[in-house]
């Protein structure tokens, strides 16, 4: 039996698509296809590209920013957005090349749910929420709840990614994204750590979200240095091995453990450095 390419204009006829048979979503479609190689598409697909409610970067009367799930990281990259936001624009810039970025979505580089997805840790530096649809309405959860680990994430069977939720940041605070690979473009992070920062008018560190991704089998957090950054100048700033705690580094085709524990401190303060100066 041949597969069936469905392509709607409307949200409802999409979840109800979606509730009617096994389906495979696909925007760009730039993770979906490569990950299958020479393997015949025998499931329906669900093109999500025409959907209106999944388009757009808008700030909304909660003075959140919302990105519609099929926008393209060409998109994030090209959108007048402030300054925190600098992170993601740079990770946009990063992910794959030029084609990649003009075809990938943002929710498709979340729900692949790679531990090295680019997009993950610049946006749970600014807080990001997913909007979710299915049969039963919406709901929203915090991008760490999301994605529950490799290749997993917290959609139910049914359900779409609409949308994410920014609030925002301080207007003072700048973003910044490093990352390690084996080259300096088209390549899978071997360590990435995204920052938002800003400091107050003596110069120190008054807002402070830094991740780190591919080092964990989910991107994260560190709260621990998020609290100790608070006071500091950037150019005191130490990355303990207690800052670190949360973070699983392995041994993998690209880098060993120990060289991703080591090389996230000085991607922190090359991050850091980036957003706030050296101070």
């Amino acid at each position: 039996m041949s597969a069936g390419y469905h392509r709607p204009s409307d949200l409802g006829e999409a979840l109800d698509l979606l509730a009617s048979r096994e389906m495979a979503v696909i925007a760009g479609g730039t993770d979906w296809f490569p990950s299958r190689g020479r393997a015949p598409v025998t499931c329906d697909l669900l093109d999500v590209t025409r959907l209106a409610d999944l388009r757009g970067i808008d700030w909304t009367a909660r003075d959140t920013l919302r990105i519609g799930a099929a926008m393209t990281w060409t998109d994030i990259a090209r959108a007048d957005l402030p300054t925190a936001f600098d992170g993601l624009r740079a990770a946009a810039r990063e992910v794959g090349g030029v084609q990649i970025q003009n075809a990938g979505s943002v929710a498709g580089n979340l729900c692949n749910a790679s531990p090295a997805a680019d997009g993950v840790p610049p946006l749970l530096t600014l807080e990001a929420e997913v909007e979710i649809a299915g049969a039963g309405g919406t709901r929203r959860l915090p991008l760490a709840e999301f994605v529950t680990g490799p290749r997993r994430t917290a959609l139910a069977p049914g359900e779409l990614v609409v949308a994410l939720h920014v609030p925002r940041p301080p207007d003072h605070a700048r973003g910044a994204f490093d990352k390690v690979g084996a080259r300096r473009y088209l390549v899978i992070s071997i360590a990435m750590v995204a920052v938002v920062a800003g400091r107050d008018g003596s110069g120190r560190i008054d807002h402070a979200r830094v991740a780190v991704g591919a080092c964990s089998p989910v991107a994260c957090r560190l709260p621990a240095l998020e609290r100790d950054l608070i006071g500091q100048r950037p150019a005191e700033v130490e990355v303990s091995a207690a800052h670190l705690a949360p973070l699983a580094p392995i041994d993998d085709v690209r880098a060993d453990a120990a060289y991703r524990a080591e090389a996230v401190p000085r991607q922190v303060a090359r991050a850091l450095r980036r957003a706030v100066g050296d101070g």
